[in-house]
């Protein structure tokens, strides 16, 4: 793009949002230029922010004519690049911050309509006021977006019992290059009127339109919770307690987190958290339980550890007494991240397999890693209920953290082919972006692939939407 024409561009862009939203001097938008891990840096025409559904419209219809890629960014919370623009500076940053309205929460049908630059924790916050329940829960809720969420089909730590971002959606509002606006806000649980458009949207990572806004499903708010930290032997026996634990329970079972030892050091030695436990074990799970009745769950579930510590399930476990004390124990799983990069390099797997498969793959993937990486440290945690594990690689102690990364794409052979054995996913809730695209793109069923191919070819014939990721 020469000179003359991102005049013309900016000029247009202005002439929409206003030059207040329309920011070119990279130093004010420094932040939405790299991804949280460092990965990917890029460079941006300007930094976009549509306050309106019909501004979205009209920014994306200019850019389609004139070819400019349009790179959609809520929170900015992706760990997969799919947020970042490319080198060039000809692409734009789409940020839907402004779109920050919730349009209506309709506690008879159990929906809520949120824009796409709500937070996640605003919208469960939203939800909580009409004493309802939003369940989406990840660690990023306090700045990744509703719009982010749906474009990611976002997973997260109550998938067990609610499913990933996809089944929380009931209909969208989206925004395709051309300028069309796609109204399919629907609150139906029931609607069989041939494709289900939404779908196409919930994971496309922006590569197909624009999220602007969403009907998310709500559920009655829980009267009673129950959280433990457990510690156990083996992730063969997390399996039994989650078996256990579900014939005491049954679906009141929430979230079932397992977490190493490496995982669990890494974050108390930092000081992110405090233990839980009096006694270290080479495996943890720290797991919760919810109800519409507000009686008898403590019971149960307390119930359910005491069965388990006599079959010799558990060796440890500890109840939360308190709703501080239920926060410690999720600040130990949801710092666990944040103690990894205190540790240096970290070469990441977002990988699932069946539920039952979890053991071998832990088991397979350390060997395999040990061998090819010694001195390594895996740290491996996860959401156990769903079969997605977090299998991630940290750099020995002392080691150059450069030159252990340079070792990412070898590492990631080697986890992601015991994964393929096991006929698993290498992106169980991430996305691909940028970093997994490649990848795609050699393992993926060529029809599939094609299908894909076929339907971005025909909403973005131009090939402006989230240029370069995905696909």
């Amino acid at each position: 793009m020469n000179t003359a024409e991102r005049k013309a561009a900016l000029g247009a862009l202005e002439g929409i949002v206003g030059a207040r939203h329309a920011l070119t001097d990279p130093a004010l938008f420094a932040g939405a230029l790299v991804e949280p891990r460092g990965l990917y840096r890029g460079k941006a025409l300007a930094f976009v922010r549509p306050g309106s559904t019909e501004e979205v419209a009209a920014v994306t219809a200019y850019c389609n004519e004139a070819r400019i890629g349009i790179v959609p960014q809520g929170g900015n919370t992706g760990l997969v690049g799919g947020q970042t623009p490319d080198g060039s500076g000809d692409e734009i940053i789409l940020s839907t911050q402004r779109l920050k309205a919730v349009r209506e929460v309709d506690a008879h049908a159990d929906v809520m309509i949120c824009e796409a630059g709500v937070t996640l924790a605003e919208a469960q916050a939203t939800a909580l006021k009409a004493d309802r329940l939003f369940p989406l829960s990840l660690a990023a809720e306090g700045s990744c977006t509703i719009g982010g969420n749906v474009a990611t089909n976002a997973g997260g730590v109550t998938v067990i019992a609610y499913g990933n971002t996809r089944e929380l959606v009931t209909g969208v509002e989206a925004v395709l290059a051309d300028g069309r606006v796609v109204h399919a806000l629907s609150k139906l649980r029931k609607d069989n009127t041939g494709y289900d458009v939404k779908d196409l949207f919930v994971g496309s990572e922006g590569t197909l339109g624009i999220v602007t806004a969403v009907s998310l499903r709500l559920f009655p708010n829980p009267r009673a919770r129950a959280t433990a930290f457990v510690g156990l032997k083996s992730p063969e026996r997390a399996l039994d307690l989650l078996r256990l634990a579900r014939e005491r329970l049954g679906t009141g079972i929430v979230s079932f987190e397992l977490i190493g030892r490496i995982a669990y050091d890494i974050t108390i030695g930092n000081k992110l958290a405090r233990a839980p436990l009096s006694s270290r074990h080479s495996w943890y799970v720290l797991m919760e339980a919810a109800s519409q009745m507000p009686q008898g769950l403590a019971e149960a579930f307390a119930g359910a550890l005491e069965d388990a510590l006599e079959r010799g399930v558990v060796e440890d476990a500890a109840i939360a007494a308190s709703l501080e004390q239920r926060y410690e124990f999720w600040r130990l799983r949801d710092s666990i991240p944040e103690a990894q990069i205190r540790e240096g390099g970290s070469i990441k797997h977002d990988v699932s397999v069946a539920v039952g498969d979890v053991p071998a793959l832990i088991d397979e993937a350390t060997r395999a890693v040990d061998a090819s990486e010694p001195g390594c440290r895996v740290v491996c945690f996860g959401h156990l209920g769903d079969g997605n594990m977090h299998f991630n690689v940290s750099q020995p102690v002392g080691a150059d953290k450069a030159a252990f990364l340079e070792r990412w794409d070898a590492v990631n052979e080697v986890v992601h082919a015991i994964v393929a054995q096991m006929g698993g996913s290498y992106s169980a809730e991430h996305g691909i972006g940028r970093l997994k695209r490649e990848l795609l793109a050699r393992t993926k069923d060529p029809t599939a692939l094609a299908v894909m191919r076929a339907v971005k070819a025909a909403l973005d014939p131009n090939g402006v939407m989230n240029p370069g990721k995905v696909l």
